[in-house]
């Protein structure tokens, strides 16, 4: 995940599982800040010493939560790329797509590291790696798509398109736009095919 060190990661148990389904609905929903360990332990059915006993602290929980959406996040995009085939502009059309369809099974919010990173942004935060990690992967994810695309031009067209990705998320989650994604993916249309 970039260049920062890797966070510490839990041991899951059946009782962690449950505290982590918990924190995920309640983070995603009312938002970090908002949420108490007590709030977390009384969802998941289980005492505030279980809930510190598997993750420590909150920040962990926090942590958890991010890498768990993150890890899921890649799993069905690798699945999405791979569907692709190999044509690079084809690749970048299906980032997107992908996109789109964990926004609207998953995402009515918009980005849960987006919004994370709007109450977390202390580097010195155990999530924070997890936070930055993932966009910095995106930007890694789209600068090699765009060099298969266009080797000279490669830096410019990768930073447009994670603006592209990232104004899609952030106005799913606004829900200003009836379809981002479809909006970004004209103008990545237009990108690839001019």
């Amino acid at each position: 995940m970039g260049s920062e060190a890797e966070p510490r990661r839990v041991r899951m148990t059946p009782g962690a599982r449950r505290v982590l389904a918990a924190a995920e609905r309640l983070f995603y929903e009312h938002g970090i800040h908002a949420v108490g360990v007590d709030t977390i332990a009384a969802e998941a059915g289980v005492t505030k010493k279980t809930l510190y006993d598997r993750f420590g602290s909150k920040e962990q929980i926090v942590v958890e939560y991010l890498a768990g959406r993150d890890e899921r996040w890649r799993e069905l995009l690798a699945g999405r790329l791979a569907a692709a085939g190999e044509g690079p502009a084809a690749r970048v059309v299906a980032v997107f797509e992908a996109s789109r369809a964990w926004s609207q099974r998953y995402g009515a919010k918009g980005c849960s590291m987006i919004n994370a990173h709007a109450e977390i942004s202390d580097p010195g935060h155990p999530a924070y790696p997890v936070i930055t990690g993932q966009k910095r992967w995106m930007l890694d994810l789209f600068t090699g798509l765009a060099r298969d695309i266009d080797a000279a031009g490669a830096d410019r067209l990768a930073r447009t398109l994670v603006l592209l990705h990232e104004g899609a998320l952030v106005s799913h989650g606004v829900g200003v736009l009836p379809d981002p994604f479809g909006a970004a993916l004209d103008q990545v249309r237009e990108l690839l095919d001019g």
